[in-house]
């Protein structure tokens, strides 16, 4: 029972306007040499080069650091109006973030072209989703609100030699305020289109010289975008409580800062229903008009989330060079879920689902930087997570009351050392080197059992068992690793850098806790199945990736032009595609899981980041336009991909996509800031950009999503020493409707795995009589106000 997930909200300012752009990168600090004076020049100009990150675990310049990184700052955030973190991906280059089908809080994300779609136990996640440190270890509950932020960091490639868990793809950083010294209290209302209304409370005061306490609780809601025609429920809408508190002591100039955090979320919003692509097969019903509306039927369980965790980070000054911190972390959620794959009335392909983690994690690091010309970083990390799922499918329409019914524990227990050495060989010239051992050891509990005569007893249903468990297995699989990095950086001006990296990645391997075990060969012959050769049929193989890169980060005029670019090459190998599809078991029609690990996949690509200063003082003193955007290519494509067609081993490469991850992807924004009485009043306006995105390896003309473009726009008005504001934003402007994710239950060739058409040209159904195509749409266009008051 474990995983992750933080807490809340935010919502902003923004608005109206219109024009073409992208994204605008925030910064915390205004560029070397350039005048005090002039520093807020580039407050929202986005003048990235001076943003301060911790990529590498220490605080330096964005420009310094020879690792793909894109950061934004809670100021960034609250201009952009941004919701929680999925809106981060929209400015992003080769980064998917978005809920996972038919879920509010469930988080898919994809990295170049490397992520999980498949949020059921017994995977790791290609990309590590970290809370103030604490890597959360499943995917549920991980969608986090954005609120009491101080920036949000995205780092791409694999991760492993600076962090306390490897993670293949890349990572997501969210990093919280640390506690003012002085009594603050911060108030934010929104309201909205959909009846949108969230409330922010934040409030800290000082309990002595070094101790402070604070908290935020966020009420946040909002009416559905659909409705379920069946159930007269709102579909896509919004009902969240959360809340976070911190306790500190030390810090500010103090040797030793100890932060203890709690923080809580419960979402009661509605199950979230696909809009059904095609027509029902048996009942004849018709394609919606409206893709947010369902016609799904399963209630039962109430939707429900609730997440919580606690959190302790020390940091202790040992001496002048060398440094200690501890970060020591309990996590867990529990997720009830209605998941109707079919969106009919009808229990033609219905799934309730539990899901339920919990991880214990420690990690402890030494750091050593005495201003010389070496720094170095030793740790160790470990995570004691547990993931527990248990689902039927119930397919009543097909047989009556049948009902396949799974539970699968995983467990997972990971040590790891790494390090992580920096030598300044001249003043322009620095090696990096590092490397990590992880030890992995996984141990999955699954049972699969049939049911007839209604649902499993777990769900409250009236069936009884049907055979023996077609899976009833209990294993352990053990992984160890040593993954390396090394990065040379040569800064020909302190304010360029010019790097070049390779890095390992690596992902255990584990079990399928969907798999069929009686489906497994008999290897011997016998007529008796193995628990070895059971094992081995539900395994899949750890999966690895060697990434290359080379990169340019550069500031021009003092600050007014900022340039970021990197191209990359990845081999990927013996990588791990989670699915399901309709098979017969005992005679019957059912639901199987199947893993494959794909063999090889080469992935390259290019990225671009920039922002640009076009005028200053241009009209109104104090006045200053700026251009900022990011653009992506990746070249995605599987070199090798092995699947059984009528029993022999096929290639089947020439005929898979990698999924999540669009060619192009790219932003611009054009933001404009004048003072206004004794304030500032700022406009931005962006356009975001993808490409045709597949949604599973094998093409889908119904599921895949072409080449869209969001409009977002944004006004604020900031009155002086930012004691108040108020923002208008408005949000897919021009209300274009497109596909994040979807399922598919039909016929399709095994080799190109084109969709097969019966004679009256409809699709073939594999799991249900009616047919499920069905899919998950973003947001339409919002438009809410947010106004915030601090004291």
């Amino acid at each position: 029972m474990n995983t992750a997930r933080l807490r809340l909200a935010s919502s902003l300012v923004v608005i109206a306007a219109a024009s073409l752009s992208a994204p605008s990168f925030a910064q915390d600090a205004g560029p070397a040499g350039v005048d005090p004076a002039e520093t807020d020049a580039y407050a929202d100009g986005g003048m990235e080069g001076e943003i301060i990150v911790t990529a590498r675990r220490r605080e330096e310049r964005l420009v310094d650091v020879p690792v793909a990184v894109t950061s934004f700052s809670a100021e960034e955030l609250t201009r952009r109006g941004a919701v929680d973190i999925t809106d981060i991906a929209q400015y992003t280059p080769n980064t998917t973030l978005e809920a996972s089908r038919g879920t509010n809080s469930t988080l898919s994300a994809f990295i170049r072209g490397i992520g999980q779609q498949d949020p059921v136990s017994g995977f790791e996640q290609g990309v590590g989703i970290y809370l103030d440190d604490v890597y959360l270890n499943r995917p549920q509950a991980a969608v986090l609100d954005i609120y009491d932020v101080e920036r949000i960091e995205v780092l791409r490639g694999p991760q492993g030699t600076l962090y306390g868990r490897n993670t293949i793809g890349g990572a997501v950083k969210y990093v919280t305020r640390q506690l003012p010294q002085d009594v603050s209290v911060r108030v934010k209302a929104t309201y909205g289109t959909y009846d949108q209304m969230e409330g922010i409370v934040t409030a800290s005061a000082p309990l002595g010289d070094i101790v402070r306490v604070g908290g935020s609780v966020a009420r946040l809601t909002r009416d559905g975008f659909g409705e379920n025609l069946t159930t007269g429920q709102d579909n896509y809408d919004k009902d969240i409580w959360a809340g976070r508190a911190t306790l500190e002591f030390g810090g500010y100039g103090e040797p030793v800062l100890v932060r203890i955090s709690g923080d809580y979320t419960k979402d009661k919003s509605n199950a979230r229903g696909g809009h059904r692509l095609i027509t029902g097969l048996q009942s004849g019903a018709p394609v919606l008009d409206d893709v947010y509306d369902t016609r799904g039927g399963l209630l039962d369980p109430e939707q429900e989330v609730e997440a919580y965790g606690l959190s302790m980070n020390i940091t202790a000054e040992l001496s002048d060079a060398v440094t200690l911190r501890s970060i020591s972390a309990w996590r867990k959620d529990d997720s009830a879920s209605p998941i109707d794959f079919d969106a009919l009335p009808a229990v033609d392909l219905d799934v309730p689902a539990y899901y339920r983690n919990e991880q214990l994690s420690q990690e402890f690091q030494l750091l050593y930087d005495d201003g010389g010309p070496l720094q170095a970083l030793l740790g160790f990390y470990y995570l004691d997570a547990r993931a527990d799922t248990q689902f039927d499918v119930r397919i009543f329409t097909t047989f009556a009351g049948l009902t396949a019914f799974t539970e699968a524990n995983v467990d997972t227990e990971t040590y790891a050392v790494f390090g992580d050495v920096t030598f300044d060989v001249t003043e322009q010239l620095s090696l990096s080197v590092g490397g990590r051992y992880t030890w992995d050891e996984r141990r999955a509990e699954i049972l699969r059992q049939n049911y007839l005569g209604g649902g499993s007893p777990v769900f409250g249903g009236a069936g009884v068992p049907f055979g023996g468990p077609a899976t009833d297995f209990d294993g352990t699989a053990k992984y160890k690793k040593f993954t390396p990095r090394a990065s040379v950086s040569f800064q020909p001006t302190p304010d360029q850098n010019i790097y070049a990296s390779y890095s390992k990645g690596f992902k255990g391997g584990g079990f399928d806790p969907r798999g069929v075990g009686t489906s497994a060969p008999d290897l011997d012959g016998d007529g008796i199945l193995q628990d070895s050769e059971i094992a081995d049929f539900l395994s899949f193989a750890p999966e690895s990736v060697d990434s290359y890169e080379i990169g340019y980060k550069g500031s021009f005029f003092g600050g007014g032009l900022y340039i970021a670019a990197a191209a990359f090459r990845m081999d990927y190998k013996d990588v791990q595609i989670p699915g399901s599809l309709g098979c017969t078991v005992d005679g019957l029609p059912t639901f199987c899981g199947v893993i494959t690990n794909a063999g090889k996949a080469r992935i390259q690509g290019v990225e671009l980041e920039g922002s640009a200063r076009l005028a200053r003082d241009f009209a109104t003193p104090g006045d200053r336009l700026t251009l900022s955007g990011s653009l992506g290519y990746i070249d995605a494509e599987y070199k090798t991909y092995i699947t059984n067609i009528a029993a022999t081993p096929t290639d089947v490469a020439d005929f898979r996509e990698v999924q999540n991850t669009p060619k192009w992807s790219g932003s611009a924004t054009l933001a404009y800031l004048t003072p206004v009485g004794d304030g500032d009043l700022s406009l931005g306006t962006t356009v975001s950009f993808k490409s045709k995105t597949y949604q599973f390896e094998i093409p889908n003309p119904f599921l895949d999503q072409g080449s869209y473009a969001l409009l977002d726009a944004n006004i604020v008005y900031t009155a002086p020493n930012d004691r108040w504001s108020i923002g208008l934003h408005g949000k897919n402007l021009l209300d274009k409707q497109y596909k994040t994710s979807g399922y598919t239950f039909v016929q399709t060739d095994p080799l190109s795995g084109a969709i097969v058409y019966d004679g009256a040209g409809n699709v073939i159904p594999t799991l249900g009589p009616e047919g499920t195509l069905t899919a998950f749409y973003g947001n339409p266009r919002q438009v809410y106000v947010s106004a915030t008051i601090k004291f």
